[in-house]
C-alpha cells in the first residue's frame, strides 16, 4: 500500500503518522471491496444453480405428465366430430341440423361422447378409417327396440318425462322410442314425432279414435286438446299413464277447476271413484260425456228406492220416480259438491 502512495507522489508529502493512518484506512477499504465482490459472486452462483434446478425439475415434470396427457388425447382421437360426418351424410346432416338434437354440438361439458352425431352413434374414427364400415359404428337400423331405446335413454332417462319408461305400458307392449320419434326425418319439430298428434296415437289406440268421433267428446280432433295433456306416453307411476292420481281427478281439474273443491258436503263418488264414475273421458253419445242417459237412470245406479236392499247405501229419492219427472240435477244442482246443502241443492 505505501508503494501505491509513492507512485501517486503522496508518500513524501505526508507525515509518518498520517501515512500510517491512510495506509490503515486503505487496507480496511480494500478488504470491504473484496468481501463485497466475494458475496456478489456467491449470490450469482447460487442463483445460477437454482435456475438450473428449476429447469431440470420442469423437464422432469413434463416428461412425467406426458403419459397421462397421452391417454385422454388417445381417447379423444376416436371422435371425429359432426363436420366429418357431414362430408358423406350431408342430406341427413342438413335435416338433423334443424332439430333440437343439434344443440348437443355445443355441449362442451359432456365432452365428445355427448356431442353431435357421435353422441348417438358412438365414436366415428374407425368408421371413417374403414371407408364407411357400418360395423364400426352404432347403426339403429336392424337393432332391437330394447337396444335403440336404451341408447335414447342414456341421455333422456334422467328427465322427469321419461323416468318411468321402463315400467310404462308402451315398454311392456314392445313399443320403442323410434316407433314414435324420428331423430332425422320427423314430421313434427318440437318432439321429433314421426306423425303429428292425434293421428300418431290413433295408429294403435283405435278405440280412443272411435270415442273422439262421437257427438260429445273432448276436442282432440279439433286441436284444442292433445292426448299428452292427460297422458304421459313415456309412463307414470299411476294407471293408464295419467298425469295425476289414480282417480284421475287432478287431470280433469286442470280444466274443470270449479269442480275441484274442497266442499263442506262432498259427493262421495267424486272423491272415491273419480270423475270417470259418471263420465267417459274421451267421448260419449250423451251430453256432458255422461255414461247413462237420462240423468235419473245414472243417479239410480247408486241411489235405489230401498236403502235396505243396498245394505245401508245412499238414500233413494223421496218422490215417486214413476211419475213424470225432470232430471235429478234440476234440484240437486251442486252435484259435484256443495258448501251449503247436504243434498246438494242450490
Amino acid at each position: 500500500m505505501p508503494a501505491l502512495l509513492d507512485e501517486i507522489g503522496l508518500a513524501d508529502k505526508m507525515k509518518p503518522r498520517d501515512l500510517k493512518l491512510v495506509t490503515h484506512a486503505l487496507c480496511h477499504g480494500a478488504c470491504r471491496v473484496l468481501l463485497c465482490s466475494a458475496l456478489c459472486l456467491f449470490v450469482a452462483v447460487a442463483f445460477a444453480d437454482g435456475q438450473a434446478s428449476r429447469e431440470t425439475a420442469g423437464k422432469n415434470a413434463q416428461s412425467a405428465s406426458a403419459p397421462n396427457a397421452a391417454a385422454p388425447s388417445s381417447e379423444a382421437s376416436k371422435y371425429v366430430g359432426a363436420e366429418t360426418c357431414k362430408t358423406c351424410h350431408e342430406e341427413i346432416y342438413n335435416a338433423w341440423q334443424k332439430t333440437p338434437h343439434w344443440k348437443t354440438t355445443l355441449n362442451i361439458k359432456g365432452g365428445p361422447a355427448k356431442q353431435g352425431c357421435e353422441g348417438c352413434h358412438g365414436p366415428g374414427a374407425d368408421h371413417v378409417a374403414g371407408g364407411g364400415d357400418k360395423t364400426k359404428i352404432f347403426v339403429f337400423e336392424g337393432k332391437s327396440r330394447q337396444e335403440t331405446s336404451a341408447r335414447c335413454l342414456s341421455c333422456h332417462g334422467e328427465a322427469h318425462q321419461q323416468s318411468h319408461f321402463a315400467e310404462s305400458s308402451h315398454s311392456s307392449s314392445d313399443v320403442g322410442c323410434l316407433d314414435c320419434h324420428s331423430p332425422h326425418h320427423a314430421k313434427e319439430k318440437e318432439f321429433l314425432l314421426v306423425q303429428e298428434q292425434p293421428q300418431l296415437c290413433y295408429g294403435c289406440h283405435t278405440s280412443a279414435k272411435a270415442d273422439f268421433a262421437k257427438p260429445y267428446h273432448h276436442r282432440v280432433n279439433e286441436g284444442l286438446v292433445q292426448c299428452v295433456d292427460c297422458h304421459n306416453p313415456h309412463g307414470t307411476a299411476t294407471v293408464r299413464q295419467l298425469r295425476s292420481l289414480p282417480s284421475g281427478d287432478a287431470v280433469c281439474y286442470k280444466c274443470h277447476v270449479d269442480k275441484q273443491g274442497p266442499f263442506v258436503y262432498e259427493h262421495v263418488p267424486v272423491k272415491t271413484e273419480g270423475c270417470s264414475s259418471c263420465h267417459t273421458p274421451h267421448g260419449s253419445t250423451n251430453p256432458r260425456l255422461l255414461k247413462v242417459m237420462p240423468v235419473n237412470m245414472l243417479c239410480l245406479q247408486c241411489h235405489t228406492f230401498s236403502s235396505q236392499l243396498t245394505a245401508g247405501g245412499p238414500s233413494g229419492p223421496a218422490h215417486n220416480q214413476s211419475a213424470k219427472y225432470q232430471a235429478c240435477t234440476m234440484c240437486h244442482a251442486q252435484i259435484h259438491g256443495s258448501n251449503f246443502s247436504s243434498v246438494f241443492f242450490k
